[in-house]
């Protein structure tokens, strides 16, 4: 895991990156939106919050070796978070 990113660091990414195609574990595409502090991924109806990628992060900074996929993240939309999360190599 990278240890020195930060959830604005993050953020910024993820605007960065906006429509651009992702894939979850189960080779599934999906792109997403940000809109504030939350991405809406074309998926799914409910967003992701900012604050959801920010405990992702802590959970991986606290456990990296027990975070081994997005069920072990634990966090609302882990698919996705998870995907993006690996695209951008931070698991």
């Amino acid at each position: 895991m990278n240890e020195n990113i930060t959830i604005d660091v993050l953020w910024q990414l993820l605007n960065q990156h906006q429509n651009e195609t992702f894939y979850t574990m189960k080779k599934l595409p999906f792109t997403y939106s940000v809109k504030g502090g939350e991405i809406f991924v074309d998926r799914r109806s409910k967003s992701i919050t900012k604050a959801t990628f920010e405990q992702a992060l802590n959970k991986l900074k606290a456990n990296p070796d027990q975070i081994k996929g997005p069920k072990s993240l634990n966090v609302f939309g882990a698919p996705y978070v998870w995907a993006i999360l690996k695209t951008f190599e931070i698991v």
